[in-house]
């Protein structure tokens, strides 16, 4: 039985078969290979395209999906998270998609060992689904010569679970990666650091813009948004005519993030990043359902 509890359960020879797979799913619509398979979502937080991205992933592969809501079970009465998913697992699903706010929930059942634990975003350390999305997006943009290209990941880095995993993923793949953020909103990293967008817009391939969480932050590091936009904010002034490529995990904060007039420029993919989340998830589905049970 294997788990996605971050990108590091996967085998450099797993991720190229993810890769292909995907690659494979978004050129022509494949069989009903997951007729049989049946998945329960279980997010204890909001999402929005995760969640979806899951249920159209799953649905194309002709899998059968369940969601439990939460905030309706008995959770809410006080049973345990590792009780809940017991019982989950009384039912025979072949696989369970988590999204929690600790970060070691999906490791937690994953060591239980009852059935496929996919996590969909844990606390702010891991959303391996992304980190991979994320990848397939990259190596399709430089047919797959990723090596070497140089990523800015801009904004509340400490906070980001996308961050987090990226940097693990895209730097075993062989990318460079600079970390452009105010100082509060830095990790502990030994990668190159920066506070000011300008230092790093020559020397970047790509720019990964993140969510400014201004709301997980105790003091308040700026008077508004406006007020970080204006220092963090990718706009068409500060990127002129450089071919740099812009992703986001969403959800984005116009003009806040990226301005709306960057959101329209072909040089951003974060619609691309949507369109391929839900062929890497079918390839991840794929793996973990059918050819790690083999």
């Amino acid at each position: 039985m294997q788990h996605l509890v971050d990108t590091t359960d996967f085998s450099d020879i797993q991720i190229a078969q993810l890769l292909h797979d995907a690659r494979t799913f978004k050129a022509q619509r494949p069989p009903q290979l997951l007729r049989d398979k049946l998945l329960i979502t279980l997010f204890f937080e909001a999402s929005t395209r995760t969640r979806s991205s899951f249920e159209v992933a799953a649905k194309r592969l002709g899998a059968a999906i369940v969601h439990l809501d939460p905030s309706r079970s008995s959770t809410k009465k006080g049973e345990s998270l590792e009780d809940t998913f017991a019982n989950l697992c009384a039912m025979e699903p072949d696989g369970v998609i988590i999204r929690h706010t600790d970060n070691d929930a999906p490791q937690q059942l994953a060591q239980m060992q009852m059935t496929s634990v996919i996590n969909a975003g844990a606390g702010n350390y891991a959303h391996p689904t992304q980190a991979l999305l994320d990848l397939f997006t990259l190596t399709e943009h430089f047919n797959g010569q990723i090596k070497n290209k140089t990523i800015a990941i801009v904004g509340d880095i400490v906070s980001s679970r996308v961050a987090s995993s990226g940097i693990r993923l895209l730097t075993r793949m062989g990318m460079n990666v600079l970390l452009v953020a105010p100082e509060p909103f830095m990790p502990q990293s030994d990668l190159p650091q920066y506070e000011h967008l300008e230092d790093v817009l020559d020397r970047v391939d790509v720019i990964m813009s993140l969510r400014a969480q201004l709301e997980r932050h105790a003091s308040p590091l700026f008077d508004d948004y406006a007020e970080y936009a204006k220092h963090y904010c990718i706009t068409k002034e500060r990127l002129k005519e450089r071919n740099i490529l812009i992703l986001h995990p969403g959800p984005v904060m116009r003009n806040i993030d990226i301005s709306d007039e960057m959101l329209d420029d072909p040089r951003c993919k974060v619609l691309e990043q949507v369109r391929n989340g839900v062929y890497m998830r079918m390839a991840i589905l794929k793996l973990l359902l059918l050819d790690s049970s083999h």
